[in-house]
C-alpha cells in the first residue's frame, strides 16, 4: 500500500516538476490550471503547497497520506505537490486569484471533482478530516452507492 501512495506522490511531482521544465518545442505547455482543468470530472485533487520539500508542515502532509494510499485511490484521489519555485508566474497568479493561496505559506486545498475549491487549510489535513469531507459530498455518495 506504501508503494502505491509513493506512486501516487511521484508521479505528481513528476508531472508539476514537468511544467516548469518543458522544452520549447512544446507549442502549449501545460500549466497547473490545464492540469486541474483535465482532471474535473475524474478526480478529486488534493493540492499540498508549499516553498519547499523540506518545509515541515510539506512533510507531516506527506506522512499523514503515506499509509492512505487504498483509502486515497478509493475517492479517485490525485495529490498534487506544488513547490513555488517550479511555477510559472501565469501559476503563481493562478494560485493566487482562483485557489487563494499565496507563497510563501503552506497550504492543502481539496479540490472537489466539480473543480471546486472544497477545503482550504494552511496546516496539514488529517486523513480522517479529508475523507470525513469527501464522505460526505453528494457525488462521493452516489460513488459509494453504486460500489456496493
Amino acid at each position: 500500500m506504501k508503494s502505491i501512495a509513493f506512486l501516487i506522490l511521484s508521479t505528481a511531482t513528476a508531472l508539476l516538476s514537468s511544467l516548469s521544465s518543458l522544452n520549447a518545442q512544446t507549442a502549449t505547455p501545460a500549466s497547473l490550471q490545464q492540469l486541474l482543468w483535465e482532471s474535473r470530472w475524474k478526480k478529486r485533487v488534493l493540492l499540498i503547497a508549499a516553498p519547499t520539500t523540506q518545509h515541515v508542515d510539506f512533510q507531516q502532509q506527506k506522512a499523514l497520506l503515506a499509509p492512505q494510499a487504498a483509502a486515497l485511490a478509493e475517492r479517485d484521489f490525485l495529490v498534487l505537490e506544488v513547490l513555488y519555485a517550479q511555477l510559472t508566474a501565469a501559476d503563481q497568479q493562478f494560485l493566487a486569484q482562483q485557489i487563494g493561496i499565496k507563497p510563501p505559506a503552506f497550504a492543502a486545498v481539496l479540490i472537489g471533482k466539480d473543480g471546486g475549491v472544497k477545503e482550504k487549510s494552511s496546516r496539514p489535513i488529517t486523513p480522517e478530516a479529508l475523507f470525513g469531507i469527501v464522505d460526505k459530498m453528494p457525488m462521493r455518495r452516489e460513488e459509494m452507492k453504486r460500489r456496493k
